[in-house]
Parts: C-alpha cells; structure tokens; sequence
C-alpha cells in the first residue's frame, strides 16, 4: 500500500485517528475520556461467583458488570507456554492477545478458584453490548517491538514473522540480553529487521514498567487500577506504524509533545515522521475523512457505477446486499452483474474495516451464473480484506451468491460508538403510522369505557399528527365510538410526543 498516513485529531474529552491509503479513510479509531477501552488494564479483583458447567468464572474488578474469566485464560503450573509459536496481540486493536498454551488435561475449576478469592487479572476484551469484560490472569504488556510475559521467562517469536534466519536471529539476541534483564519477552511483528540495540532498550522499558507494577499490588484494593493502557496516540505508534506509513500528523501540541518523546525513547526512526499539524483547514477535513465517518454511519453506500451497497448492522450479524441500481453500462446482463460485484467488493473490504463491523457477516453479492465470476468475486474480496488488522475468514460464493464471513470483534462498531437508538422507534427502524395508533386510541377507549361506565368524558392526549387524523379522517369514527361508549372524547395535541405514544385521561 502506497501513500499512507495516520491523522490525529485530539480535542476536550476525545482523540479520533484515522489511516490513510490512497487519499481515502480506510479506518477510523475513537477513543473518549468517559469510555475509554480498557483492553491492557490490569486490575485487582474478586471472583464473586464459579461456574463449572461453563469452565468459568464471574470476576469484580470494579466496574458496571462482571468481567468474564475462562478456565483456558487462568496461569496455572499446567500452562505451558509454546515459546516459538506466540501471537504477538498487535493486529487488533481492542484485543488483547497471550501466547498459544498447551495444557493436555482438562483443569476442573473449582480446584483454581473459589468465590472470595482475590486475583490480579488483565482485560484482553472489553465489554460489548451487555457482555462484561474479558480477563487473563495472564499478564501480558506489549511495548513497540515486544510483549512482556510476566511469572515466566519463555522467549518466543511472532508467528506472523516466517523467515527462519530472522526467527532465530531475534531470538538470540532476546536470549543474549535475557541474563542481564530477566523476563520472558515476545518479539512482536514489527520487530522485524530491527538493530539489537533497539530490541535492548524494549526490554529495559518492559522491565521497569514490569517492576512499577508489581510494586503496586499489594497495596491495591478489590477493583482498583493497577495499570493503565496508553492512550490511542500511542497506542497509534505502538501497533499501526510500520514501514508504509509516510507520516503522522496531529493537530494537538500536547499531544504531539507525548508522540515525540515516545518515539524518541522507542521509535527513534519514526520521530521524524510525526508532525504537529496547523494548516488553515480541520485535520479531519484533509483527504474528506470527516465526510467518510459521517456516511459510514448511514446504511446505504454509492458506487461510482452507480450501483450500491445496502450494509445492515444487528445484534447477531451485518447483512451486506449489492444492487446494480443505475449502472447498466456493459455489453449484457452478466457482465454488468460482475462489474458490479467486483466493485462492491472492493467498496465493502473498505466499509468492513471503516465501520469496524465484527462477528459474522453476510454478503448478498448480486447473482452470477458463472464460476469464473464467483471466483474473480471472492478473490477481489480476500485481496482487498488482507490489507485489514483484524483476523478475517470468508467462505465460498453460493449459487445464489451469498458469502459467509467473519471479522474479530474487537471493540464497538463506529455505529456502536457514535450512535444510540433512536427516541422514536428504539431502534427498531420504523414507527408505528398514525392510522395504527388511531386504531389503538379506539380500541383502548372502549376498553376504559366499559370500566369506567359512570364517566362522560376521556382525555386523549397524542401527538399532533395523530390528532389531526383523529379530527379529518377519522372524525365519524370518533363521533361513532363516542355514541358506543356514552361519553365526550376531547383531543389534545401534545408536541413533545413521538408518533406511538398516547395517554388516555379519564375526566
């Protein structure tokens, strides 16, 4: 990938950043102070409650629900770490990642925990949606170039770094400074290539970060912060640089002093890279970043074909649906068709990763009789998909055109992050018309007629659009059930009310 940066914009209270590639927003990072993600935090708790049938366990570690331990994140004297196989965590923003652990037999966990037992636990995943947290008793910390593992001294390497020579290389040299700096450290991808002295002074700031920790433990109460994560501008430098990025711009003097002196002490060959941004326009309207975040929040996505996406985001899955719309550009039907489709997928890798959308996803692709079509379809999707962080894995076209895929859920979607249901119809998408809810006033009125005979009049408050229905089309109807139910009915608009909601006074 050619062209790419990073921008910064940081103001009271939020940091936004995005990457560039090409000139477009390819993805969009938020972080706020009120929400800020917990990933990498590490926390005294309690376990408050076990449960076997589920090989887990509900931990408090001072937050508004319980985090979450599985049997298979608890450090025991059976997990034996795979030092030359070890997920280095950096792909995902969000996740918090330990190297792979064999453990050969099953570990009851009721041998491990007991409610009123007091952990210091780390969160690899934060909570999403009405799930808690997710937590390790396996401290990790990841600096640029490593991963600090602590209670062992494994040296391992990123599965993710293939060469042989270079595996062996990085891990000689983390085993020739291991004496003089103990502690079990992860070459991390970005390692790749760098001097020994760079790695060294990883290791020293591990160390010592490692050793500020753990000093702080025995003081600290149930469901206090031991350690904090960086906050996203470094957390930028630390996982999304690499030797593609031109440059990274900020708009904020703060900020950029934190950047410099980070990458001064760690990143000395990205220092001058970094620049503190005062041009005449917003930093997010440079490459039209402010418009892309504001239509990665509507459903429907244009294509320069004139086709379209339809993207729907649910609790269970995103459904993805492509439609020629006005594009009828080519010789025949089946050649548009793929037109469109190798369009659309190239435009979805980008929306998938922009939106941040996770778990499963379905992809309407527009139906093609050809296999040759599906295939160039499906290759165009991986291709475009393999430039994303996060771990992807999409299934064969179908007959009838659809893809199955998945995305590592890693934090909240930009919807998720941005939005809240809507007032009106909660979420749901539509609201009741007026004419339902006129026919839900008369049914309701009859109702309270027959228990309140003795009454002459009722109150009906609605919303003014509902009213006016009441008093046009509805008026005989009204003047009807009044006769049925032997009483006056009054109708008072009220402004404030949405569409669905209504009141009923008895008078």
């Amino acid at each position: 990938m050619n062209n790419n940066e990073i921008l910064i914009n940081i103001t009271p209270n939020e940091t936004r950043a995005a990457v560039i590639s090409n000139a477009m927003a390819q993805e969009v990072l938020i972080e706020r102070d009120e929400k800020r993600g917990l990933v990498g935090n590490i926390y005294k708790g309690v376990v408050i409650r076990v449960l076997p049938g589920l090989e887990a366990a509900f931990v408090d570690i001072g937050l508004d629900r319980a985090a979450f331990l599985h049997v298979s994140d608890i450090q025991t004297s059976c997990n034996e770490y795979q030092p030359d196989e070890c997920d280095d965590g950096e792909e995902e923003e969000g996740t918090q990642r330990v190297p792979t652990k064999r453990n050969p037999e099953a570990i009851d966990i009721t041998k491990l925990l007991h409610q009123g037992q007091e952990l210091i636990v780390q969160v690899i995943r934060d909570p999403l949606g009405t799930k808690g947290a997710r937590i390790t008793t396996q401290i990790s910390i990841p600096s640029c170039y490593l991963v600090y593992l602590a209670d062992s001294d494994v040296i391992g390497v990123s599965v993710r770094i293939e060469d042989e020579e270079e595996r062996e290389r990085l891990k000689n040299i983390l085993l020739g400074y291991q004496p003089e700096i103990p502690g079990a450290y992860i070459a991390r991808t970005a390692a790749e290539g760098v001097d020994p002295w760079v790695l060294r002074a990883d290791m020293q700031f591990l160390n010592r970060l490692w050793k500020d920790v753990k000093e702080r433990i025995p003081a600290a109460k149930v469901g206090e912060l031991i350690y904090g994560n960086f906050p996203l501008e470094l957390r930028i430098l630390r996982d999304y640089i690499s030797k593609d990025i031109q440059r990274v711009r900020i708009d904020c003097m703060e900020g950029y002093k934190s950047m410099m002196d980070f990458t001064t002490r760690f990143l000395p060959e990205m220092t001058e890279r970094i620049e503190y941004y005062v041009g005449p326009r917003a930093i997010m309207d440079l490459f039209n970043t402010e418009r892309e975040i504001n239509l990665a929040l509507e459903k429907r996505v244009d294509l320069k074909s004139g086709g379209y996406l339809m993207i729907e985001q649910t609790e269970a899955m995103t459904t993805i649906d492509i439609n020629t719309g006005g594009f009828v550009g080519y010789r025949n039907l089946e050649e548009t068709i793929y037109k469109t489709n190798l369009e659309a997928a190239q435009a979805l890798a980008r929306q998938v990763r922009l939106r941040n959308l996770g778990g499963i996803i379905i992809i309407d692709f527009i139906d093609m009789q050809s296999e040759e079509h599906r295939q160039g379809v499906l290759e165009e999707l991986s291709e475009h998909l393999s430039h994303d962080y996060a771990r992807t894995s999409i299934s064969e076209v179908t007959s009838l055109g659809l893809v199955q895929m998945t995305r590592k859920r890693t934090r909240e979607s930009l919807v998720q992050l941005l939005c809240e249901p809507c007032p009106k119809c909660q979420g749901n998408g539509y609201v009741k018309t007026s004419a339902t809810v006129c026919f839900e006033i008369f049914r309701e009125l009859i109702r309270d007629g027959k228990r309140f005979p003795n009454l002459k009049e009722f109150l009906v408050l609605a919303a003014p659009e509902v009213i006016e229905r009441l008093l046009d089309e509805e008026a005989h109807s009204v003047a009807d059930l009044q006769n049925q139910i032997d009483a006056n009915i009054r109708l008072q608009p009220e402004e404030l009310y949405p569409v669905e909601q209504f009141d009923i006074v008895p008078m």
